[in-house]
């Protein structure tokens, strides 16, 4: 209990830091949000038509005045209001985080289906032809751009067979069916390059275990190698398996910008890209910020599952 209160400390120390850090990025920013908002139609604003959105924005109050105000509202839950249509950005960022938390989810399910057994298997049949053709199509999927994957997806199940649509969303309470058929092609341009990551990370890291004293000493007792293979091989195996997940989860968080354009995909990604081309920097900080402390939550998650795989990282 006392290892796992330190991680949670820590992980609330790094979200404190990080809001920080995202506060003072958005107010180092050049220009003043209140004179950009009223000069998006080309013409200079009156000053005190400026000066009055300023002080209903809050922006004409001492930097610590709103760094306090900031903070305390992240403790409330309360991450402001759009300074475009004065919409919650709270209410916006959880209408669209789900759909993006369920794409990655999707993606990195398969991902996992399809890395963990064909990287074991390679590493199994070590330089034989399932692990060369397996290489391969790693080395090509992990080397190709995710629009471009994207792309070919759309044109040969969508143009050219005619099985899923190109793109779209649909609730799932107003069509499961559709709801998964729409979620499938940009799942799976996801989970293509990093099950290809989790492919070569389970092969190099399988391998690695496999030549441990604590394997040999197991195949000279004479256990099963099914036995060998699950208790002393996978399980030590997978904790950095687990890392490059956990890591590349936290990236996609902001990083499926491409594949919400390329199948018209209403997540986080694309609010994001809206708010910053709308210099909307209300919802651009409160996305910031929550992808952020997901990915400290990711973290702390990662640091939990090691001591499930190992308990000896408890007393590190």
């Amino acid at each position: 209990m006392i290892w796992i209160a330190k991680r949670i400390a820590v992980a609330l120390v790094l979200v404190w830091i990080v809001a920080t850090i995202v506060f003072l990025a958005i107010q180092m920013v050049p220009g003043d949000p209140a004179e950009m908002l009223l000069s998006q139609g080309g013409v200079a604003p009156d000053p005190a038509i400026v000066e009055e959105l300023r002080t209903q924005l809050g922006l004409d109050r001492p930097v610590l005045e709103q760094y306090r105000e900031s903070m305390w509202g992240l403790l409330r839950g309360d991450l402001g209001v759009s300074l475009i249509d004065g919409n919650p950005v709270g209410a916006l960022i959880a209408q669209r985080l789900p759909r993006t938390l369920e794409l990655i989810g999707a993606a990195a399910l398969l991902a996992l289906l399809i890395g963990l057994p064909t990287g074991l298997i390679a590493a199994m049949r070590r330089g034989g032809i399932f692990d060369r053709i397996a290489s391969f199509v790693a080395a090509m999927a992990l080397s190709i751009p995710v629009f471009v994957v994207g792309t070919l997806l759309v044109l040969v199940f969508a143009q050219i067979l005619h099985l899923v649509p190109a793109g779209g969303f649909v609730p799932f309470a107003q069509s499961p069916g559709q709801h998964l058929l729409l979620l499938s092609m940009p799942a799976m341009t996801i989970a293509l390059g990093l099950g290809a990551m989790v492919f070569r990370m389970t092969r190099t890291s399988v391998l690695d275990v496999s030549m441990r004293d604590y394997v040999r000493t197991a195949r000279a007792k004479g256990l099963a190698p099914a036995r060998i293979l699950l208790h002393h091989v996978l399980r030590n195996a997978l904790m950095p398996v687990v890392t490059v997940v956990a890591l590349q989860l936290g990236t996609l968080l902001g990083g499926t910008v491409l594949v919400e354009y390329v199948f018209n995909y209403p997540g986080l990604s694309g609010l994001l890209v809206d708010a910053v081309n709308s210099r909307d920097y209300t919802i651009v900080q409160g996305v910031v910020l929550v992808i952020s402390i997901l990915f400290v939550g990711l973290n702390l998650l990662v640091d939990l599952l090691y001591a499930v795989i190992d308990p000896r990282v408890r007393h590190a």
